[in-house]
């Protein structure tokens, strides 16, 4: 034993297994090599545990107790803290990808990264929940990151590169509170503190199949008395964990049957198998009896088959539904000598692919005291290299007020924080309003909401932020994030908005502004689009809008591009209308009867920028130019919104007439609709009016 390290510097790992405990305790030397230095292991005297689970946390504490008094004879010195793993046996995993956009590129950093990682539990968690049949309060015990991308693309690493969208697939691993606090509860007992908490698939792992040969399609099997865990590599990761309920116990329960014996004496007959030629015992009538080896293994071969046969048909589940490359079989359940050609069968591999380790995989222990050295030592090595891996560990932070317990493993954060109160990590980023969808000329757009103030955090009253480093008893305050406003925008914002339609009328050159209709109605340019608008910047005029524009009156002899027009033919750009008033007589006013365009509103502030940018771009031509004023102005009366008002300076009028003359607000109300009536029917702003009228304007939900 080396007496020379101090007491702190020493690794105490405890395998605490269905059918016994063992204790180990050693630590890692300039040349990284861990040196065992002390183990102990001890059965339980009674099934005090079944299947990896604690059944009687007494009786378990008391042979914890006793391992700890052994190793403390050996070494001198009391243990105090200790490591320990959690059998798989309700192991949930559940396997997401998380991801995070940026609004511009950036330079990808460790806290990015861990925020990344810990966005995929949340999910992992959400679903687990989801997925979950009963009322456990599961924890988080483990997550391993299975790959990384950048911008979709896969990366080894994320940190230092520039982008601007991570994403991460996790595999995460829970375990429900009762079985941890079980195996708290039996430490504590026995005047132990927990130093850190790992998986047994995943210590078993440390030792078997160390990172460098990960990148292989491999399987570890670690058989124990109650359970067979599982555990899955692939690509440089641990791509998956699984556990079978069936393990050394089933094996030994079945020569108990076999050979009336009790279940101590036929563990006793199992473990002879593997020592000795002839096995004596006697039965419980008091019979002594003597049996071969080989006998007792060829007795158990049905139950071998069946567990094997489950072994395998988890592992190709695990795989995508076909078996691996190769599978290391660990624990003193997998030792009998036709366990693992048995499983090589089902799984379809040679009987060289499928192999049970012990010594071979300890190449980096060196053990101070005689050891028998064996595949049974796998998951108690592991447990203590996992603890400078890891130190994983629970401890209690005050989070708003509430005392939670957290799985610490070494890089706790306030947003570890956050989410064991329900926060999440939405409320601790900064959010963005709503973002406005509605569609542009028929193609999906999006505008972006503006972003909200982060969270305002302290950790011990001191400023900090969703990745400061917490520690046992820290006291953290949260203030959620607030959201931003919600977007908007404007029409005359659009793409197209501002260009300009030119026509030809008469011979003289007319600039129109761009027609914008939402959800087939014309509206401002300071029109605010609202979330589902069809908004559409068309490339033509109606001639009805194009005469409304100019102020002129249709007639029969009106021609677009030399052919004859109607008021509903569509006027593009570039094109030409000519028309002529030579016989007064010929003119024929049209009552417009048909059914109103697809244009339903327009504004009387479009009307009248649209009249001055026309006049504008016509410079001193008057629209007199373009047609001899033939028709005698007329004034009329009519009454509008129950008030008499006068109409003048035209010869003909249409609804939109009326807004010169008449208070009325045209701004697009939210959610409402502008109807309009003429003597009780319904029309549009393009609609005529005559003398005596009764004209209704009005915004309805």
């Amino acid at each position: 034993m080396d007496t020379t390290k101090n007491p702190n510097q020493y690794v105490f790992g405890l395998d605490i297994g269905t059918r016994s405990i063992v204790g180990t305790v050693g630590y890692k030397n300039r040349e990284n090599r861990f040196q065992v230095v002390a183990q102990v292991a001890k059965e339980h005297e009674t099934r005090a545990m079944l299947d990896g689970q604690i059944h009687n946390i007494e009786a378990v504490s008391q042979t914890i107790r006793e391992v700890k008094q052994g190793l403390e004879k050996k070494l001198g010195f009391e243990l105090k803290d200790v490591c320990i793993a959690a059998a798989g046996r309700v192991l949930k995993t559940v396997t997401v990808t998380s991801e995070y956009a940026f609004d511009t590129e950036q330079t990808i950093t460790k806290e990015m990264v861990h925020s990344l990682e810990l966005l995929g539990i949340e999910q992992a968690y959400d679903k687990l929940k989801q997925e979950s049949t009963d009322t456990f309060n599961y924890y988080c015990v483990g997550y391993t990151v299975v790959k990384s991308y950048l911008n979709d693309f896969l990366m080894l690493s994320l940190e230092e590169h520039k982008g601007s969208k991570i994403s991460a697939e996790i595999l995460a691993t829970f375990l429900p509170e009762e079985v941890i606090d079980g195996l708290y509860k039996a430490v504590e007992k026995a005047n132990l503190q927990v130093a850190n908490l790992t998986l047994e698939p995943i210590a078993a792992m440390e030792v078997a199949i160390p990172e460098n040969i990960r990148l292989l399609n491999l399987a570890l099997v670690d058989v124990g008395a109650g359970t067979s865990d599982i555990s899955v590599t692939k690509d440089g990761s641990i791509v998956a964990f699984g556990m079978i309920p069936f393990a050394g116990d089933e094996i030994t329960e079945n020569i108990a049957r076999q050979y009336l014996v009790d279940f101590n004496a036929a563990e006793k007959i199992k473990q002879a198998c593997l020592n000795s030629e002839e096995i004596t015992y006697t039965d419980i009538l008091g019979i002594p009896h003597e049996l071969k080896s080989e006998d007792v293994v060829a007795g158990v071969t049905t139950i071998v088959e069946q567990i094997t046969k489950k072994i395998a048909d988890k592992i190709i589940e695990l795989n995508g539904d076909k078996p691996v490359s190769a599978v290391f079989v660990v624990g003193g359940g997998g030792k009998l000598p036709t366990f693992v050609p048995s499983l090589a069968k089902h799984l379809g591999l040679p009987e060289e692919r499928v192999a049970l380790r012990g010594k071979e995989v300890l190449h980096s222990v060196d053990f101070l005291e005689e050891v028998e050295q064996d595949s049974t030592l796998v998951t108690p090595i592991g447990i203590c290299l996992n603890y400078y891996e890891k130190r994983n560990n629970f401890v209690y932070v005050t989070v708003n007020g509430e005392i939670v317990k957290l799985y610490d493993n070494n890089r706790l954060t306030v947003l570890d924080a956050a989410m064991s109160i329900g926060i999440s990590t939405m409320e601790l980023f900064p959010r963005r309003g709503k973002n406005l969808e509605f569609t542009l000329n028929g193609e999906p757009k999006s505008i972006k909401g503006l972003l909200g103030e982060a969270a305002v955090i302290t950790v011990n009253k001191k400023e900090a932020n969703m990745t400061t480093s917490i520690n046992s008893h820290d006291v953290v305050e949260i203030h959620s994030s607030t959201p931003g406003l919600d977007a908007t925008y404007l029409v005359k914002n659009l793409e197209g908005a501002k260009q300009q339609l030119t026509f030809t009328v008469n011979g003289i050159e007319v600039k129109c502004p761009a027609l914008i209709q939402v959800n087939k109605q014309a509206v401002t340019s300071e029109h605010s689009i609202q979330a589902g608008d069809d908004v559409k910047v068309l490339n033509y005029y109606s001639l009805k809008e194009l005469l409304v524009l100019i102020d002129v009156s249709y007639n029969s002899s009106m021609k677009i591009n030399g052919s004859f027009a109607e008021l509903e033919d569509r006027i593009y750009d570039n094109y030409s209308l000519e028309f002529s008033y030579d016989d007064i007589e010929a003119y024929q006013e049209v009552e417009v009867q048909e059914e109103r365009t697809e244009t339903k509103v327009i504004a009387e502030e479009t009307m009248e920028q649209q009249q001055v940018e026309t006049k504008e771009e016509i410079s001193a031509v008057s629209v007199a130019t373009i047609v001899p004023k033939l028709s005698k102005e007329t004034a009329i009366t009519l009454e509008v919104n129950g008030q008499v008002v006068s109409l003048s300076g035209k010869s003909e009028y249409i609804v939109v007439n009326v807004l010169d003359v008449i208070d009325f607000d045209t701004t697009p109300a939210m959610n409402k609709t502008l109807t309009i009536t003429v003597n009780d029917m319904e029309g549009d702003f393009f609609t005529p009016v005559h003398a005596n009228d009764v004209v209704s304007l009005f915004w309805e939900e």
